[in-house]
Order: C-alpha cells, then sequence, then structure tokens
C-alpha cells in the first residue's frame, strides 16, 4: 500500500525536478506577489491533467493527437515570452509587471504544457499497476512540493536579483521552452 504512494512520489518527482513545467511555474512566480493564488492555479491544473491521466489511462494518449497538444503548448509558451519582454518596457521603475490573475495563468500554462508529458503518462502507468487513488495521491504530493518549491525560488530571485534581467530572462526562457515543442 505504501509503495501505492512512494512510488509515483518519487518517480514523479525526480522527472518533473527541472522540467519546463517547474521553470514555468518558477518564472510565473516572479511575476506575482499571490502566491497561493498561482499555486492554486498550477495545482488545479496538474490535478486534472493527471488525474485525467490515471482515470483514463492510454485512452488519452491514443484518441488525443500529441503533435496538437505540444504545437499549442509551444504556441502557448511563445506567447507569454513576447508578453513578458514586451511588458519589460511598460515595467515600473523597479522593472516588474503583476500577472494579471495568476490563477488563471498558472492553470492555463501548466495544463496545455503537461498534456502528453512524461510525468502524465507515467501517472497513467502506475494506475494500471498500482491503485489508482494512491498513484492520485503520491503524484499530487510530489508536485505540489516542487511548485511550493518553484514558487518560493522565484519569490527569492525577485528579491535579490534585478527585476529587468529577471524579466528579459523570463521572457527568452517562455520562448526558448515554447520553440523546444516544436523540436
Amino acid at each position: 500500500m505504501i509503495q501505492d504512494i512512494l512510488i509515483p512520489f518519487l518517480l514523479v518527482g525526480l522527472a518533473e525536478l527541472g522540467d519546463k513545467t517547474q521553470l514555468a511555474v518558477l518564472v510565473l512566480s516572479t511575476k506575482t506577489k499571490k502566491y497561493a493564488s498561482l499555486l492554486a492555479g498550477v495545482m488545479l491544473a496538474f490535478i486534472l491533467t493527471d488525474g485525467l491521466a490515471i482515470l483514463l489511462g492510454n485512452f488519452i494518449a491514443n484518441k488525443v493527437p500529441m503533435d496538437y497538444v505540444r504545437i499549442g503548448a509551444g504556441i502557448m509558451f511563445i506567447i507569454f515570452g513576447i508578453t513578458t519582454l514586451l511588458n519589460r518596457e511598460d515595467d515600473d521603475d523597479d522593472g516588474s509587471y503583476q500577472l494579471k490573475s495568476p490563477f488563471i495563468s498558472g492553470f492555463a500554462l501548466i495544463l496545455v504544457s503537461e498534456m502528453g508529458d512524461k510525468t502524465q503518462l507515467a501517472s497513467a502507468l502506475f494506475a494500471t499497476q498500482y491503485d489508482p487513488v494512491l498513484v492520485f495521491i503520491g503524484v499530487i504530493i510530489a508536485l505540489f512540493v516542487l511548485s511550493s518549491l518553484a514558487i518560493f525560488v522565484g519569490k527569492v530571485l525577485m528579491e535579490r536579483i534585478n527585476k529587468r534581467t529577471i524579466s528579459t530572462v523570463a521572457g527568452i526562457l517562455f520562448i526558448l521552452i515554447g520553440v523546444s515543442f516544436f523540436l
């Protein structure tokens, strides 16, 4: 029973560490002070994508063309990157700007980018071998811990690094992640 939670927790946690979705959460966290709202949006997206993967298993992977999902995710990241770079010119004196809705931004970006991701597929596979409810608990705990850590790191970065530099790096990083979906 404990392995039904522990194995998905450890393996999804390790796979997601440094993944594009965690980098996106980190970057988004540098654009808001509403960290709880951002975390709620991110976690709702993870709950939906991984929950559906666990419930539907391979059905999603076989019926939804992953090329379309990847293209949509790539476009969304590129739009976030361009918006970040363009908003840099409208920044306050300290070079920062705030997300209009951290919940929606986090939810939308993670929902699209997580579809067909390796951790979502791993969650579906774990559910075929272990108790699906316990797999879901293990996966969501891992994603919550990593997302909370990414938000904390983003908050610390905003306190220590020039905000204009962070905005520039964030915009470029979003664009690079977006382009990576097409490769």
